[in-house]
């Protein structure tokens, strides 16, 4: 259905919930797919459970990332590694914190893409990346200075990179989504005076689950997104339409 069958998909940040719902998505649609991360434990424990390949490599290492990437020959790239950072004001932010963010988020899918690209680039066979963004890129978000930053940045390498890639048939998109109410988000997010205000702004007043963000990525991936390209596509419930 999405014309991904054998084809080698690498997923950054695939120890995570979107990315290891999006690893999960992808095998299940026929598609080769290497998962990228940190932690070499939890990537053998996403191994066992989907038949995925693993590569471990650290995003904040453009040593480690050239080592790992360079040779894999590749269709697709999802970069969702990435790092939240802090909940703090302009005023109290700590730009040790913030230069992490940045490098993890930013710089981090960008070198990926770098390399990957070259990658899609050397095959002659086209491609597809998706970058995992945020509703932070796109809206004030109190004490997202760091994260939002950051998303907004890999928006523009998104947009950036859509216009140098098309003449390669690389076709380059990013899907924004909501809160996914983990037990890593409900710490700030699951308070009332903190959560229910966004819930009550959101025409679908729920939180997002990490299924309902890796079938945009694995659509867009595929051959019915094969027109589709530059876009930063809200998740949100229509938060952002608001």
């Amino acid at each position: 259905m999405f014309g991904l069958d054998g084809k080698t998909v690498l997923v950054t940040g695939a120890s995570g919930g979107i990315g290891g719902a999006t690893v999960r998505q992808l095998v299940a649609a026929g598609a080769d797919v290497v998962a990228g991360g940190r932690s070499v434990d939890a990537l053998a424990a996403l191994a066992a459970s989907t038949g995925c390949r693993t590569l471990p490599f650290d995003l904040e290492s453009e040593d480690s990332i050239r080592g790992a990437v360079g040779d894999l020959d590749l269709y697709g790239l999802v970069n969702c590694g990435g790092f939240g950072g802090e909940i703090a004001t302009p005023m109290e932010t700590d730009i040790s914190v913030f230069d992490k963010v940045i490098a993890v988020n930013a710089r981090g899918a960008l070198l990926v893409t770098k390399y990957a690209s070259r990658s899609m680039i050397r095959l002659g066979r086209g491609g597809s990346i998706v970058n995992v963004s945020s509703q932070a890129s796109l809206v004030a978000l109190s004490g997202h200075i760091s994260y939002g930053s950051s998303k907004a940045a890999l928006d523009n390498i998104t947009r950036v990179s859509a216009l140098e890639l098309g003449r390669y048939d690389i076709r380059v998109n990013s899907v924004n989504p909501t809160v996914i109410m983990t037990p890593m988000s409900a710490w700030y997010w699951g308070r009332p005076e903190v959560g229910d205000p966004l819930l009550s702004a959101m025409p679908l007043g729920r939180w997002a689950t990490e299924d309902e963000i890796a079938a945009p990525i694995v659509f867009l991936l595929g051959d019915g997104a094969s027109m589709i390209t530059g876009v930063s596509l809200p998740i949100d419930g229509g938060f952002t339409a608001c």
